[in-house]
């Protein structure tokens, strides 16, 4: 098992998760096979329901299939909760996601710049705990504007390339909190985490929840569109990871994988491939668990890449101004 599938139900065991404790029901989803193991033990002595995700995004019946779990949810939570989940009622809630992803992009958006005004592990604290709380939202606001301020103050300012830290756009497994160590060896050793592509970065806001139509469907479109490695025979990770490199400029990859997670593991052949093949980016796996024990040596792997990157030409003379 993967040390998130064993932390996660370690809190069940312990009774120590605050989320775990007052949840009247846990919604699950089949992203991979040791979750839905996991909440066949959850479910015994929790009120557990489990979406069934596609495996397969490309057959004509999945995006069909994926619409009418949502309805099953809907009705579930209807008849446990004794709540009308009306077209309005979601529509409301959609309209309030959508404005809390569209100020995430806009802050995530200020790491384009050469010279960002704040650091990855930084953006990363300002992912919600719990979605859509409004006192959040304005501190989003208030956040977007305090960085744009020191934006301004650092134009024209860029210094010589050597000293600038080496632009890493972060794939893989999600960044879940209390484990945001890979990322802060990134950081504290020449990198700068300019773009974190996982399900806890900028791959969930990508795009807003369409608010005509039928809600259920939109929602159904949106989530499905989402890139998860448990889903066989699509591209559209890698299709994210071309656009979101140049977009960011990023001046390599690097890809973390929790131990026994298999589909990133697997998955990581293409992505490496793509950053050498089709970005001329290099790229860096790492594997590795919840335990600090294996951190020196990820620091001496990070600072051999960065190394190799700065003794490159173009990061001498032109980077990381130059656009790809």
């Amino acid at each position: 098992m993967c040390p998130l599938i064993k932390s996660t139900y370690g809190y069940h065991v312990r009774k120590t998760n605050p989320f775990l404790e007052m949840a009247d029901l846990i919604v699950a989803e089949t992203t991979c096979d040791g979750k839905k193991k996991m909440y066949e033990l959850l479910g015994q002595t929790r009120p557990t329901y489990v979406l069934e995700l596609p495996q397969k995004p490309n057959d004509p019946d999945a995006a069909g299939h994926w619409r009418r779990e949502l309805v099953k949810l809907q009705a579930q939570l209807e008849k446990r909760f004794g709540v009308t989940i009306t077209e309005e009622k979601l529509r409301g809630a959609i309209e309030l996601m959508n404005r809390e992803r569209r100020l995430r992009r806009e802050l995530a958006a200020l790491m384009q710049s050469d010279n960002p005004p704040l650091t990855g592990r930084q953006l990363l604290d300002f992912k919600s705990s719990i979605s859509g709380i409004e006192a959040d939202l304005q501190q989003y606001q208030k956040a977007i504007e305090i960085f744009k301020a020191r934006l301004v103050g650092v134009v024209g300012a860029a210094g010589a390339a050597a000293s600038q830290p080496v632009r890493v756009l972060l794939t893989g497994v999600p960044l879940v909190h209390g484990v945001e160590r890979v990322l802060e060896i990134i950081e504290s050793h020449g990198g700068l985490v300019v773009c974190q592509e996982n399900c806890t970065g900028i791959k969930p806001i990508l795009e807003d929840v369409e608010c005509n139509g039928d809600p259920i469907q939109a929602l159904a479109d949106k989530y499905f569109k989402i890139p998860c490695s448990v889903m066989t025979g699509t591209t559209r990770r890698q299709e994210n990871l071309l656009y979101l490199s140049r977009l960011y400029r990023a001046q390599c990859i690097i890809e973390l994988t929790w131990q026994a997670c298999l589909t990133y593991d697997v998955e990581s052949y293409h992505i490496k491939k793509l950053s050498e093949e089709q970005l001329g980016l290099p790229y860096l796996q790492i594997e590795t668990d919840y335990s600090p024990s294996d951190s020196a040596r990820i620091a001496t792997r990070i600072e051999a890449l960065f190394e190799s990157i700065r003794s490159q030409p173009c990061f001498r003379k032109t980077c990381p101004s130059c656009k790809p």
